[in-house]
């Protein structure tokens, strides 16, 4: 009986596996059928994309192609519009070039007719021009050429003779008046004025203690030198001079920021940016209250009042500031105190002469930061704190840029002239030295009948001799003239220069 049971349920297990096997291949061949309907519908799903995406891309490229022969169409219809525009422009300058052209061959033709009436009156001219010369040759006895020679032989003679007399004559009766005159004036005026000079310099150098000094200055990294060069706006040059450091800057003011500040720093001995940005501050207060104090100098030295406090601070600038080894400063006040020393003796305004005098370099306090040269710096800066028509134009007529035209501004010039040219004033490099001197020489050679010439005395006298046989005494003071003439046009000197000549005439015999 267990046996039945168990084949029972052996068969009915069988029948259930069977069962569920024909359950699961029927969904699968369902799942089949469906995935593949799927499949069928996708594939006629993008037939219909792609045919519809076709007829979309075929409408677009024909409207491309519709929208791009439309532009065409107008791009030509303009062009040959532009074409038959310029076709009628052209028909037009044809037109009217023919015209042109027809009026320029009938002036032609009427120049030609009235050159040949002008060539044939010249003729008959020179013929009749011929016969009166033939005329007078058979009176005179001379022919044309001897009758020029003989005249201008005469002439010459008389007028050259005439004209070395007059001109020693005036020369000497100018010299005489003016030289004493001349020469008590200047002398007064140097006499009672001097001024101390530096030598003009863009470095300064400040000492150390050490050399150990040097990498303390450079710092880490070189931390210590770049702040004290961005702070100052110097260079700093450290070189293998033993205890020694060159600061470099054309501006003055700067530089002299830059040594106190350093020496402030070598001084302390604590040397770091901190420290130096403090140094540099109290560097610039104390140049700032010595150029004030210089300005207030100035003004109290020349007794000059009403000054805006501006000019005066650039008055204080110009301590710092040399020209050719001569400071400015001292050289605006010198300047100052001649120009009133040789008005007080012309009877001119002394005041005014003093203050254009004190003012006349004042552009070289600014003239390496302002553009311009510091006679146009100058007169601006007069303008701006209104000084007087007659204290500027004295500024701008200094150097010649402008004609003096007042007494005053003959007055500064000769000043300024006369302080920059006395001994001693000023120095010059032995490069333009010599070139000013060779220019000189060349200058006076340039002349015909000059055999040679030497400049002396520093330039101030060139001596020329002179071929006798080419150069007689009257022409020597003519030629004498014109060389003088010549230097004043071509060269740019203070003072003046002595023109001296010499002619020598030997003969040699032998008695036997």
């Amino acid at each position: 009986m267990p046996f039945l049971w168990i084949l029972i349920g052996l068969v009915v297990g069988a029948a259930a596996t069977a069962a569920l096997f024909i359950m699961r291949e029927k969904k699968a061949e369902k799942q089949i059928a469906n995935a593949e309907e799927q499949a069928r519908q996708i594939v006629n799903d993008a037939i219909k994309s792609a045919e519809s995406k076709k007829r979309e891309a075929l409408v677009e490229a024909k409207e491309e192609i519709h929208k791009r022969r439309s532009e065409y169409e107008r791009e030509e219809k303009a062009r040959r519009a532009e074409l038959q525009k310029q076709e009628r422009r052209l028909q037009q300058k044809e037109e009217t070039l023919d015209r042109k052209t027809d009026a320029v061959e009938k002036k032609s033709e009427t120049l030609s007719n009235r050159i040949a009436q002008a060539e044939a009156q010249q003729a008959e001219i020179a013929q009749i021009k011929k016969s009166q010369l033939e005329m007078l040759e058979r009176i005179s006895g001379f022919s044309v050429e001897e009758a020029k020679a003989y005249i201008i032989a005469n002439v010459r003679d008389d007028v050259t003779h005439e004209m070395a007399m007059k001109i020693k004559e005036i020369e000497a009766q100018a010299k005489e008046e003016a030289d004493e005159r001349a020469r008590r004036i200047i002398t007064t005026a140097i006499q009672r004025c001097a001024a101390d000079h530096t030598s003009e310099i863009t470095v300064s150098v400040v000492p150390l203690p050490n050399d150990e000094m040097k990498g303390r200055i450079i710092g880490r990294e070189g931390r210590n030198i770049r702040s004290i060069e961005t702070l100052t706006g110097c260079d700093l040059i450290i070189d293998d001079t033993p205890e020694a450091i060159t600061v470099s800057s054309f501006d003055p003011v700067r530089r002299e920021v830059a040594r106190l500040a350093l020496e402030k720093l070598i001084a302390d001995g604590r040397i770091h940016p901190a420290r130096i940005e403090e140094m540099v501050a109290k560097a610039q207060k104390e140049v700032n209250a010595t150029i004030k104090a210089e300005g207030e100098r100035a003004v109290f030295e020349t007794n000059i009042h009403g000054l805006n406090p501006e000019l005066i601070k650039l008055l204080g600038r110009m301590r710092y500031r040399t020209s050719y080894g001569q400071n400015v400063l001292n050289h605006s006040i010198e300047v100052s105190h001649i120009a009133g020393l040789l008005a007080a003796e012309l009877g001119a305004d002394v005041t005014t002469a003093k203050r254009a005098g004190l003012l006349h370099d004042i552009g070289k306090a600014i003239d390496h930061e302002v553009e311009g040269s510091h006679v146009s710096i100058g007169v601006d800066i007069a303008r701006k704190y209104h000084e007087s028509d007659a204290v500027i134009h004295a500024i701008e007529a200094h150097h010649n840029d402008v004609e003096p035209q007042t007494l005053v501004a003959c007055l500064v010039q000769a000043a300024d002239a006369i302080s920059a040219a006395r001994p001693g004033a000023r120095r010059e490099n032995i490069e333009n030295y010599v070139k000013r001197l060779e220019k000189l020489e060349e200058v006076s050679k340039s002349f015909p009948g000059i055999a040679s010439s030497y400049a002396i005395q520093a330039g101030r006298e060139i001596r020329i001799m002179v071929e006798p046989e080419k150069v007689s005494e009257d022409q020597m003071v003519l030629l004498a003239r014109d060389i003088a003439k010549k230097i004043e046009e071509e060269l740019t000197y203070p003072g003046q220069i002595k023109v001296h000549m010499l002619r020598e005439t030997k003969v040699v015999d032998y008695a036997k």
